[in-house]
């Protein structure tokens, strides 16, 4: 099987964590987004993943070097592949036309998920979606009363379905959806100005291929700081029982309140942190009180009392310690 992931988006909303980094990249729990989704597709699948395509914007080779070593880690073939301009997440994949061919996943990158993601190869598609609250921010499905899918609708203005589709899907036969891709592109069959998945999705259906739903137990979005922490929280929740500290780290003279992920050469001393704080590889926390925030590699905080904060890589922050002398009945506030 070939996994296909479109990641060409700049990650705008999560500047400036995006101006160096491509969202993808950024770690949440020890581990890059990209890299957990795709061990976690691996997974669910008995067989072999011959490629993993990554569909990438202007990163840079670096970054397209570290991408193909995580397909590698899974055994598999990683390609990359171009969006040269931002036409659609639709005309992405279809950018990556020569990997969809037989049994093929098309995941986003930009989301993790809880989920149980076993499902039956044979199906002709899978499409896996979760209960939302607003569906105007999402692609949705309808459903007959066989479960299967009978309409496909993208950020629908008004109430047609609360199933969101939640960005993972399953072909038998890439080759269809190739086919469709190609059609709605040299037609130039456009929603929102932009060549969108659901719009091939809906040309299969009406062309006799039958989809069926997939079920998310807990969807993370990855878009912005906000929603980077709370996945961070719950990844590291999902693994409370794992030893997240690792081997090589130096923990001296100070409290880890679990679950917390310390790196590979990372140092913590006379400092709490936790609940919910990565540490990245080769960075150190000396002298701080830190709670549910990302360190990425090779950063030093010092003499800093953080909460709900994201840290770049190779970043520096000391504060000042302080010497007090104060009175009774005093009120002493810094902000």
């Amino acid at each position: 099987m070939n996994i296909i992931i479109p990641m060409a988006g700049r990650g705008t909303r999560l500047r400036p964590h995006t101006l160096t980094v491509p969202k993808p990249l950024i770690p949440v729990a020890g581990k890059p987004i990209i890299q957990r989704l795709v061990e976690d597709l691996a997974k669910a699948y008995t067989g072999k993943i011959n490629e993993i395509a990554f569909i990438v914007g202007d990163f840079g080779v670096e970054v397209e070097q570290e991408l193909v070593q995580i397909a590698r880690q899974l055994g598999a073939k990683g390609k990359i592949y171009h969006q040269d301009k931002a036409l659609g997440v639709g005309h992405a994949i279809h950018c990556a036309w020569e990997s969809l061919h037989g049994k093929c996943m098309i995941a986003f990158a930009d989301t993790l998920f809880k989920a149980d993601f076993t499902f039956d190869t044979q199906s002709e598609a899978v499409i896996w979606t979760q209960k939302v609250k607003d569906p105007s921010s999402f692609g949705v499905v309808k459903l007959n009363e066989q479960g299967i899918i009978t309409d496909f609708v993208e950020k629908p203005a008004q109430f047609v379905s609360d199933l969101a589709i939640v960005g993972i899907y399953y072909f038998r036969e890439g080759e269809k959806l190739r086919a469709a891709l190609h059609h709605i592109i040299t037609n130039e069959i456009k929603e929102k100005n932009e060549f969108q998945l659901t719009t091939a999705l809906e040309y299969l259906r009406q062309n006799g291929m039958q989809f069926v739903t997939g079920e998310i137990e807990e969807w993370l979005d990855c878009g912005n700081k906000e929603a980077i922490l709370y996945s961070n929280e719950r990844m590291l929740e999902f693994r409370r029982h794992r030893n997240l500290v690792a081997a090589s780290a130096v923990i001296e003279n100070s409290v880890i309140i679990q679950p917390c992920f310390v790196g590979e050469n990372a140092t913590v001393k006379n400092s709490v942190i936790g609940p919910y704080v990565s540490v990245g590889n080769g960075s150190t926390v000396d002298s701080a009180v830190i709670q549910n925030s990302i360190i990425q590699n090779k950063s030093l905080i010092k003499n800093a009392v953080l909460s709900d904060s994201m840290i770049g890589n190779s970043s520096r922050f000391v504060g000042a310690k302080e010497e007090l002398n104060i009175g009774d009945f005093s009120n002493f506030s810094r902000r």
